[in-house]
């Protein structure tokens, strides 16, 4: 089987591009031709290059096409209604990153545009918008989201038939086990916060917890914070300057200890396992946009979190997007997204009762094994197989 492949890839600093990395190679090691026909070049904005960068790759040398689409991005969106219109024979297949969407934003719209004008835009122009994605999504063979709660909204959303839409969870990669730390009160609770450092992701609620939990006598100076993750120019800094260096002036003014903080930014890959098994969980405190709730919401899964499952770490996360589900196999606690005080019950809870901690881990460790990539792989390959049976036979 060959597949081409559309979609961001590594050097590229976002999580769709280090999924789709990840990705092409679980499949390879199942014996699957996965060719990226672009040479790695990203996808044009633009109808008129985009045409031209289509028109010249031969995409009769594949037997599908697979896109990646997500992350605010339009051109892996764009490729797949181009393909649509000049290969009506080709299979075509997405993984949707954030569903309930397939784009969310008009293809097509400048990113340089101001901020201002550009939700304005995305948000007259969702009407279209939507029209066109279901326009795309009916063409498609098969979509596959990363949750079921995902699944099903898109399916929803895209006014789609049974069995278009498939669920099928985010590998993780295949790493030996480690014992936690020592459980508090023998030692302090160790909490990660691993991911691309940026706004919206809500830190800023990680941090005014702890500033809570410093009020409390028996939970002063019991828990320890790592920040850890990528931080990409075009998302850490803007007007206002470093995002980074403003939660180090946040963790001032609240008080916090020095020593009651780690900061990790760009952490090299070699080292992301031993981190983060350094820790007793992972801390996911993701907030929603108001804006973006305006036209769907986001449900896809997290990265962070198929690392934290990885590494038969737990997760204190909010409820936001779909961590609640990816929460909910007893790997870790849920919170109410944007509440601080919320997050510091949470982990005054953990430290009254540290053993909950092992038991997110040895769940962490069994979901782990259920999702790692060669089990993943398998279940791509044998939806594309079907997939192409259906042309055979059709």
């Amino acid at each position: 089987m060959k597949i081409a492949l559309l979609a961001p890839l590594p050097s590229e600093q976002n999580g769709i591009a280090d999924y789709a990395d990840a990705w092409r190679r679980a499949l390879e090691n199942e014996g699957v031709s996965v060719v990226s026909p672009l040479g790695g070049l990203p996808l044009a904005s633009n109808a008129l290059e985009l045409s031209w960068q289509m028109q010249n790759v031969d995409w009769r040398r594949f037997d599908l096409v697979h896109a990646e689409l997500g992350g605010g991005r339009c051109g892996e969106f764009m490729a797949l209604e181009w393909l649509a219109r000049h290969q009506p024979e080709l299979r075509l297949t997405a993984t949707v990153h954030d569903p309930e969407r397939l784009v969310w934003r008009p293809p097509g719209l400048p990113r340089r545009l101001p901020r201002p004008l550009g939700q304005a835009a995305a948000l007259l122009a969702a009407p279209l918008t939507l029209a066109r994605e279901r326009r795309l999504a009916r063409r498609l063979t098969r979509l596959v989201t990363l949750t079921t709660i995902g699944a099903e909204r898109l399916a929803r959303r895209m006014r789609l038939p049974d069995g278009r839409v498939f669920h099928i969870a985010h590998g993780n990669c295949e790493i030996p086990a480690q014992p936690l730390p020592a459980l508090p009160p023998q030692g302090p609770l160790r909490l990660l916060y691993f991911g691309y450092i940026y706004q919206g992701k809500g830190i800023e609620d990680v941090l005014d917890a702890l500033a809570l939990l410093q009020e409390e006598p028996d939970t002063r100076d019991r828990v320890r914070l790592t920040l850890a993750g990528g931080v990409a120019p075009d998302v850490a800094f803007g007007r206002s300057g470093s995002y980074l260096e403003s939660l180090r002036q946040q963790a001032i003014l609240l008080g916090l200890h020095r020593d009651m903080l780690e900061w990790r930014p760009d952490l090299p890959a070699a080292e992301i396992p031993g981190l983060i098994q350094a820790n007793h969980a992972m801390v996911l405190p993701y907030r929603e946009s108001w804006k973006l709730a305006l036209l769907g919401r986001m449900c896809g899964a997290s990265g962070a979190l198929s690392w934290a499952v990885a590494c038969g770490r737990g997760v204190v996360c909010s409820d936001a997007r779909a961590l609640a589900e990816e929460a909910s196999f007893g790997n870790g606690a849920v919170y109410a997204r944007g509440d601080s005080a919320a997050l510091a019950r949470t982990l005054s809870g953990l430290l009254r009762q540290p053993e909950r901690l092992r038991q997110h881990s040895e769940q962490a460790r069994s979901l782990g094994r259920e999702r790692a990539w060669p089990r993943v792989a398998t279940q791509f390959l044998q939806l594309f197989q079907t997939a192409l049976r259906e042309r055979a036979h059709g």
